[in-house]
């Protein structure tokens, strides 16, 4: 036993410690489009020249002007967005990150220290991350820690602080028993009430949650005694309370002390189109459809704005619904798989499909069961397209051949598509690496109620 918790703890330094390595070369990739001479505004003058030739183009450099960033304004309170544009501190993310971005521009007199200052902010979150994966699945983490997407996304944009809380609400249901079902998944609730401040796709997480925590946990023995019947629904309600009045008081300030500003964020999200900067399915399949004149753009972005939230509503639904015929077999509602399967659906579905989102999936491969053929396929897909758009967007803007560059795109987002769709029922029927967290077998027949509940 004592060997065998050494070894755990040589695999978790390990992890950590290449986590920090990988970081490191994260950083002096994205470090190659920031340094002197520098603009009057800031702005490294190499950023334009190389950032997409190459790859070192990142959304955090650029953010650094536009936003109010660079003059150090308090974001949202004096903002407000016209005609599509974000002005007065606004920015286009949830309020958490907003503030991180403030600090990392905090003191920071150009680009490359606003780069470097956000870089880090988000490592430790980036470390944390590995450490809790780690301790959950082994050296599966290796996937996270020396993976090609840390190396490439870590400071592309503000990821790592959102994924590292949905990591967390999953560390905090595995802890032990002696904390009462409840009051796991109300300490979940709060983590993935912070990550919708943070980016908005965690609020997702919360349904399979609440039917985790309503079921009564693994094969249901962890319904309190006062629960009625087969399920506890007045605890599934605090958790689902938790998670809302998390959200509410992080945003309330916000939205009393600038709400136009505030939901400047939210209006510009909802009004971005579906166009060559967005990698999805949307653009590169259904725009062949429509005429290339204004009036065929138009239909198409209508078509999208209506399609992608329908599409992912059933999606979400089918996800829910499949979770509860497992736990009608299984006496446990998986709420990790379901999870996961709601997160492909997003990525693959919404109107716009970033390549740094693959760091929001990779812990769920970390984490679940899958073949090892599609995590490799997902790591080839995310190669293709993190790669190949920014040498496509290159070619474009020379204005030279990229009929290979375009294919190189077409082939990451039609074949990461695939693998999310396979990945999707691949994560419905999967296993846990951490069985003692969140145990799979189906529950003993005619097992009396009341003898699987805890006091």
């Amino acid at each position: 036993m004592r060997a065998a918790a050494a070894a755990n703890r040589r695999t978790i330094a390990a992890v950590v410690a290449l986590c920090g390595f990988t970081l490191l070369l994260g950083y002096l990739n994205k470090a190659r489009c920031a340094g002197g001479p520098f603009a009057p505004d800031g702005r490294s003058v190499v950023f334009d020249r190389i950032k997409d030739a190459q790859i070192c183009y990142s959304d955090v450099q650029y953010l650094w002007l536009g936003r109010g960033i660079n003059e150090h304004v308090f974001p949202y309170i004096n903002g407000g967005i016209t005609d599509g544009r974000l002005f007065g501190g606004t920015v286009e993310y949830p309020v958490l990150s907003g503030l991180l971005m403030w600090l990392g521009g905090s003191g920071a007199g150009n680009d490359a220290e606003f780069l470097r200052n956000s870089a880090l902010i988000l490592a430790p979150f980036a470390l944390v991350t590995a450490w809790l994966l780690a301790r959950m699945a082994g050296r599966a983490a290796l996937l996270w820690a020396v993976g090609p997407a840390l190396v490439l996304y870590a400071f592309h944009n503000w990821e790592l602080p959102v994924v590292a809380t949905t990591v967390a609400a999953v560390a905090v249901m595995t802890l032990p028993e002696r904390l009462s079902l409840r009051t796991r998944g109300v300490l979940a609730a709060v983590l993935l009430g912070i990550g919708f401040c943070l980016k908005l796709y965690p609020a997702v997480f919360l349904i399979p949650l609440v039917l985790f925590v309503l079921t009564g946990g693994p094969s249901g023995r962890e319904l309190p005694r006062g629960a009625t019947g087969r399920y506890d629904l007045r605890g599934a309600m605090l958790v689902a309370g938790t998670a809302i009045a998390t959200a509410v008081a992080i945003n309330l300030p916000f939205a009393l002390a600038g709400f136009h500003g505030w939901l400047a964020s939210f209006t510009f999200q909802q009004e971005r189109a579906a166009d060559i900067t967005t990698n999805s399915i949307w653009y590169w399949g259904l725009r062949n459809l429509y005429a290339s004149d204004l009036d065929g753009e138009a239909s198409f972005q209508h078509t999208v704005s209506m399609a992608s939230p329908g599409l992912l509503c059933i999606a979400f639904a089918a996800a829910v619904w499949l979770g509860w015929r497992r736990f009608s077999r299984t006496g446990t509602y998986p709420w990790v798989q379901v999870s996961a399967a709601m997160l492909c659906a997003f990525v693959l579905l919404h109107k716009v499909h970033s390549p740094q989102y693959s760091l929001w999936l990779i812990p769920f491969l970390v984490l679940l069961v899958v073949p090892w053929q599609l995590v490799i396929a997902f790591v080839v897909t995310d190669l293709a397209l993190g790669v190949g758009v920014f040498r496509y967007f290159n070619a474009l803007s020379l204005a030279i051949e990229s009929d290979g560059n375009r294919l190189i795109v077409e082939f990451g987002v039609w074949g990461q598509a695939i693998v999310l769709t396979v990945l999707y029922f691949a994560f419905l029927r999967s296993d846990m690496r951490c069985p003692k967290a969140i145990p799979m077998t189906p529950a003993r027949a005619n097992r009396p109620l009341a003898a699987s509940r805890t006091p």
